[in-house]
């Protein structure tokens, strides 16, 4: 009798899990943030219980379910987000022999001689359209992959790309699980990763390249902890050629290198980055680039957490947003921070330098001016190598940021902001101290 309640247990959470994720995918917007909350709230909850009970799944069956849930996904276009636009805009662009990095599509809008250049242009909204394209080469080679396959359908642009990322996550799946051999973690540990619901929506689902950028960052790590360090060097570079953010990450692989090692190991990555934005160059690529990067510490702002306590501090001294101040100053703190956790921090163990690398990249977080709930997922791959479970927390609770999204026009709830990093904060300090708490495992997770 037991046999059979567990049985139809686990069915039960399958079957929800299948009726949660069609509909986020095909019919909530995510203007309907109550719908959307509570179907996410659904997907989250199987998941706690999935994992939970993991040992009681076969692997095989597990790393299956993951799959399933982003093939469910791949049919619909992204629902959370318009960025996908820029995407196809960028590499319909590069094959019409014009480059991204040397115009913003507002200004080449009424003369650009692509397809479907109206629907892209109105697609991704007037903030992308007015700046220059922030993603690396290799983001844009992909993006160009897409638009060979595919030059005249928006769908199947973002299906041929939706492809790319499902096969980068079965690639973390597998490397992510070499690691934590290395590490003498228990593999299934992954499915903190592969299962969780942020990974699978924003990912496969809303098609945000963090996942083949974190593909390429834990192959570099696996052949980091090998001690290969030169194939580490170009899968890092690729890393970072993907999505700017592993450039944070590179002085945790100092102390471990050493000075002589460390010239050749970060010598290949720069020289790589170089290598593949050559294409790309004109006299103006470093002006328009770096433009484009600064925007997001003195203009952007979304779901913030220190950010906007110190933007009130300015507002009371001052009587004006201080972004343009405290922009500024944040990129300071935060390599201040990071130099801290790399150089003065033990990093020789590979758990200490994952574990360091944590802290300090939710830092860099926590004082950010612009936090999608996609970047939590770097956060999410990080703390299956350790001891800390907020990053969970906190994939959860990022839900609540996209209450924005249902007030017209678009404002935050400073209520619900405050209350996603009570719970996130609080978790960290709880799992910081175990001492304190008589905490000495977190069995949530």
């Amino acid at each position: 009798m037991d046999n059979l309640v567990a049985k139809y247990k686990k069915l039960f959470l399958i079957i929800l899990s299948i009726l949660a994720y069609i509909g986020l995918g095909y019919f909530v917007p995510r203007e309907n943030f109550i719908y959307l909350a509570s179907l996410y709230t659904i997907t989250f909850l199987c998941f706690y219980y999935i994992y939970k009970y993991k040992m009681e799944y076969d692997d095989k069956i597990l790393f299956r379910l993951g799959l399933l849930f982003r093939f469910l996904l791949l049919f619909c276009l992204p629902f959370w987000s318009q960025d996908f636009y820029r995407f196809i805009w960028d590499g319909r662009l590069i094959l019409s022999e014009m480059s991204p990095y040397a115009f913003k599509p507002q200004d080449i809008i009424d003369s650009v001689a692509i397809s479907q250049s109206k629907e892209l242009f109105e697609g991704m909204g007037s903030l992308s359209a007015q700046h220059y394209s922030n993603y690396p080469p290799v983001n844009q080679i992909l993006f160009v992959i897409a638009a060979i396959l595919s030059s005249k359908s928006i769908f199947f642009s973002a299906f041929i790309l939706k492809i790319i990322v499902l096969l980068s996550d079965v690639g973390i799946y597998y490397y992510g699980k070499k690691v934590l051999r290395i590490l003498k973690i228990n593999p299934k540990r992954i499915f903190l990763y592969f299962l969780n619901p942020l990974v699978i929506i924003e990912l496969t689902g809303n098609l945000h390249f963090e996942g083949v950028m974190l593909l390429f960052f834990v192959m570099g790590l696996y052949f980091f902890f090998l001690e290969r360090e030169i194939i580490s060097a170009v899968l890092i570079g690729l890393s970072i050629a993907t999505k700017l953010l592993p450039l944070l990450l590179l002085p945790f692989f100092f102390q471990k290198l050493k000075l002589k090692k460390s010239i050749v190991f970060y010598s290949i990555i720069i020289g790589l980055n170089v290598l593949l934005f050559l294409p790309f160059i004109t006299k103006d690529l470093i002006a328009n680039y770096s433009e484009t990067i600064a925007l997001w510490f003195v203009n952007f702002e979304f779901n913030a957490s220190f950010y906007y306590l110190f933007r009130e501090i300015g507002f009371y001294i001052k009587g004006y947003n201080t972004i343009g101040i405290i922009g500024k100053i944040t990129p300071v703190v935060s390599i201040l921070i990071i130099l801290f956790y790399s150089l003065y921090k033990k990093n020789i163990d590979a758990k200490e330098m994952l574990t360091n690398s944590l802290i300090a990249l939710s830092f860099y977080f926590f004082i950010s001016t612009t936090i999608h709930p996609w970047y939590l997922i770097n956060l999410m791959l990080l703390c299956i190598f350790t001891k800390f479970r907020f990053p969970i927390i906190w994939a959860f609770f990022v839900i609540l940021s996209y209450f924005a999204y249902s007030q017209t026009p678009f404002k935050e709830s400073y209520v619900l902001i405050f209350l996603e990093y009570l719970f996130v904060i609080s978790f960290l300090i709880y799992e910081s101290f175990p001492k304190i708490f008589k905490n000495n495992s977190v069995k949530m997770f």
